[in-house]
């Protein structure tokens, strides 16, 4: 029998009251106290808490507090990733972010999820996996939605919330998110 905690990553329907689950993201936001508020710059101090809080980072993961997150251990980023202020990654699924992307402030990724049934919605949740490719931009205000994959050197324009997929190489823009032109062709 699966524990609740791998139905989550799994994106199964899971209890979000599970006692492993609770004691995961209170530790996790105990590592985001010191981060935005202790430390609040990055320091070596600081350094080391976003290596505890995202243990599946590479090389220069770059954080400006405040950042928040569900538990960090399911963002997994390759090498040269940086989040402006005030991001948010709601990881109850994998994160998966490539090398060379850069948030700017106050994007939103939502892996979490909720049924639409209201008696299922009162005791459930559920989330669905996010995957961002290497050379990405993801600008201000964006929101990503559940189970969305953006291809590689792929732009999002400032405020778009992006719904569905969006193939390689691809500007997208707007509520929701379209494509309106290749790039890098």
């Amino acid at each position: 029998m699966k524990s609740e905690k791998e139905k989550m990553i799994a994106g199964e329907y899971y209890l979000a009251g599970d006692l492993v689950l609770v004691k995961d993201r209170r530790r996790a936001k105990l590592l985001l106290h010191r981060l935005n508020v202790t430390e609040y710059r990055m320091t070596k101090k600081a350094r080391e808490i976003i290596q505890e809080l995202i243990p599946n980072a590479g090389t220069n993961l770059y954080i400006e507090p405040p950042f928040h997150c569900d538990y960090g251990y399911n963002i997994v980023c390759g090498n040269n990733v940086y989040f402006n202020v005030n991001c948010v990654v709601l990881d109850c699924a994998p994160v998966v972010i490539g090398s060379n992307v850069f948030f700017a402030p106050n994007v939103q990724v939502y892996t979490a999820t909720h049924p639409l049934d209201a008696e299922l919605r009162k005791t459930l949740e559920n989330a669905l996996p996010i995957t961002i490719g290497d050379d990405c931009w993801i600008g201000g205000n964006s929101v990503i939605c559940p189970g969305v994959t953006i291809g590689a050197g792929c732009v999002i324009g400032a405020g778009s919330v992006v719904t569905k997929d969006i193939p390689n190489n691809s500007l997208a823009v707007g509520n929701p998110a379209r494509v309106i032109r290749e790039l890098n062709v």
